[in-house]
């Protein structure tokens, strides 16, 4: 194979990250690289060697922290990428970004006509109006998209589309309505599968249909964040801060939202149906179906990951006082039943500690009597167990046989009822674990990933604050994670798993993956505010979020959600080299990076998708800078749903 020696125009050029096709290592030439890649139009196409040449590194070069206003109220990307060859050779590309869509556009509907992107609809598939402004009645549609997964499925087949890849994007919330009041946790998430033509000469995706999955059947979905691509090629979604049954405020909203918006009745949405792991199964025609499995605890799920096993499943858990979650299911491929686990540290964790972790049991159930004692049994939280307030007036006087506990920095007493183990610990899951002596010290532990070839898990602690810091109010020394001072701008932790693992009971557990020590990889660094706003220091992390970890790039992509950057970014870290993340993106002032997931290889293209959500939310932000974001997408109710694309500025050049 050589060379095209035909010059294209520059509007020829390869615009996508997926023109870099990286098949696992040694299976791909520089000449099969160059496929469709050409330089601009003043450079040289170099004609590669005949001896096919082998990916050996691939290194992310930083882009610096937009400064303009013009450059932070959008999303910028300045970063680049080398690739360097086993023949000495090397290539270097232009990162840049690329949206199927902005929400609330018009985008082809499955089936014909058209829909609007990351609109909502209630249990009848009716959409759901916006009347907040009577004189302009449209239908809502989410501005915060959140957790994807890109799915190839063999022989899919789609009605007027080539080559039929998949990508399911799920809408976490609406910020606010017309009329500016806060839309937060009232209405049932949306999620879409929108079927996508990959170009087989330059891994181009183009979007051609957009489908709402039917929520009707899991009673609707609850503040869907996070989400990841299960080694069987399902999207495992997320819903994020359970209702709290007991209406003692230690968990999320009330709801009664979902109730009016999604089935007409404010009473009919009952808590214990939502904060579960939803699953969507992608049709090879680009329709789905979802289940949602109420064996995995009824926790803050942000992000969960499968091992490679098929069967063992860590859990982010963005709570106060939360935990390290784990899952391990009775059979492969399937998640309707199986053992949920909870940490124990057994050493103390800080901030340069290993801490060795055993593995409490809180019990073993089927998804489906779990979901029968809601809908079929109506069980009530008073059935399952007694929770009282420290604060409560009418708590017992004697309390001798309840057991104290701190949640979402609450002093609670809890006691459960003769019988109903089973039920607590899979629908008051944080109760339970915290009475069954798990160390539920963690605030905000959201995104998590693995590395395979290390056998090493990470997860993000979007804060190291309140229950994770020693002598704070909300700290327990039992629970041996104990920080010396706050850190806002929390961390990545880093978790290595092993086989022929115990149970802090002396159990043995039946899983190759299970997590067995955790410290620190990396730590954001708090600084006091500077003209930009920033409260973190702008090229450390701050407050990490979602997390993907790529096999062949060797690399750990980090996301962010907070206020610490006003413009938040994406971030690459390579494990080997160990050398300071390096920042790929920034998205729009205010606005939380989203939607992260890195995909190896698709018909052997790889990919690293990329959104954002609730651009120019932050109260901080200057008029002008507010301002500006808020005019570039829909005056704020608007946000982008798309991936990292990639020039090729430096052929593959011979080194000297």
């Amino acid at each position: 194979m050589t060379a095209n020696t035909q010059q294209p125009s520059r509007r020829d050029l390869l615009k996508w990250f997926a023109g870099i096709p990286f098949l696992p290592l040694g299976a791909m030439s520089t000449a099969a690289a160059l496929s469709g890649c050409n330089s601009s139009d003043d450079s040289t196409v170099v004609t590669p060697p005949v001896k096919p040449a082998n990916l050996k590194s691939a290194t992310f070069i930083k882009m610096d922290a937009p400064t303009t206003t013009a450059e932070r109220a959008k999303t910028t990307v300045g970063s680049k990428l080398k690739i360097e060859w086993d023949d000495a050779t090397s290539s270097e590309y232009k990162l840049g970004y690329e949206s199927f869509f902005e929400t609330g556009a018009k985008v082809p509907k499955w089936g014909g006509g058209e829909i609007i992107a990351g609109g909502y609809f209630d249990a009848k598939g009716q959409p759901i109006m916006d009347v907040s402004v009577p004189t302009s009645p449209r239908q809502y549609f989410s501005d915060c998209p959140d957790g994807s997964s890109l799915i190839q499925l063999a022989d899919a087949k789609v009605d007027g589309v080539s080559n039929p890849v998949f990508h399911v994007v799920q809408f976490e919330y609406a910020t606010q309505n017309q009329a500016g009041k806060s839309e937060y946790g009232n209405l049932p998430s949306p999620i879409a599968i929108l079927t996508l033509d990959q170009d087989q000469k330059t891994g181009h995706l183009a979007l051609k249909k957009y489908y709402n999955v039917d929520t009707s059947s899991v009673h609707g979905l609850w503040i869907t964040c996070g989400a990841s691509m299960s080694p069987w090629n399902t999207h495992l979604s997320s819903e994020e801060y359970e209702p709290d049954a007991f209406e003692q405020d230690i968990g999320g909203p009330s709801p009664k939202g979902i109730g009016k918006n999604f089935f007409g009745d404010e009473t009919a949405a009952k808590p214990y149906n939502y904060g579960h792991l939803p699953e969507v199964i992608v049709n090879k025609d680009g329709s789905g179906t979802i289940i949602k499995h109420y064996c995995l605890g009824r926790i803050s799920h942000e992000l969960v990951h499968v091992m490679p096993d098929n069967r063992t499943v860590i859990m982010g858990d963005d709570y106060t006082n939360g935990g390290f979650f784990m899952f391990i299911a009775d059979k492969e491929k399937d998640l309707s039943a199986g053992t949920l686990y909870v940490a124990k540290y057994t050493s103390v964790l800080t901030e340069t500690t290993t801490a060795q972790i055993k593995w409490i049991e809180l019990g073993h159930a089927t998804s489906k009597e779990i979901k029968d004692m809601v809908n079929v049994q109506n069980i009530q939280p008073s059935d399952i167990m007694e929770s009282y307030l420290d604060t409560d007036t009418n708590k017992p006087a004697d309390l001798s046989s309840f057991t104290p506990i701190i949640l979402a920095k609450k002093k609670l007493w809890v006691k459960v009822k003769p019988g109903m183990e089973k039920a607590a610990a899979f629908l008051e899951t944080h109760r339970y674990a915290a009475l069954k002596g798990a160390s539920m010290a963690f605030t905000k532990m959201e995104g998590t990933t693995i590395n395979i070839k290390d056998k090493v898990a990470y997860s993000a602690l979007a804060n190291i604050q309140d229950s994770m810091i020693k002598d704070d109010a909300s700290w327990v020394a039992a629970h041996n994670v104990s920080f010396t001072s706050k850190i806002t701008a929390g961390g990545v932790l880093a978790h290595d798993l092993a086989a022929a693992q115990y149970t802090l009971a002396g159990q043995p557990m039946n899983s190759e993956w299970v997590p067995y020590q955790s410290k620190m990889l990396l730590i954001g660094e708090d600084i006091k505010v500077d003209s930009l706003g920033n409260t973190a220091n702008p090229d450390k992390i701050a407050s990490p979020d979602n997390l993907k970890f790529s096999e062949t790039l060797r690399t750990l992509f980090i996301g962010e959600d907070s206020g610490n950057h006003p413009n938040n970014f994406l971030w690459a870290y390579n494990v080997d080299t160990k050398v300071a993340p390096v920042r790929l993106l920034s998205t729009p002032a205010g606005a939380e990076s989203t939607g992260l997931h890195a995909v190896d290889s698709v018909n052997g293209w790889t990919y690293i998708m990329s959104n954002f959500q609730h651009a120019g939310d932050m109260k901080s932000l200057s008029a002008e800078l507010k301002a500006a974001t808020l005019a570039n997408y829909n005056n704020g109710f608007s946000a982008s749903v798309g991936y990292l694309t990639a020039d090729l500025i430096m052929p593959s050049v011979q080194k000297k």
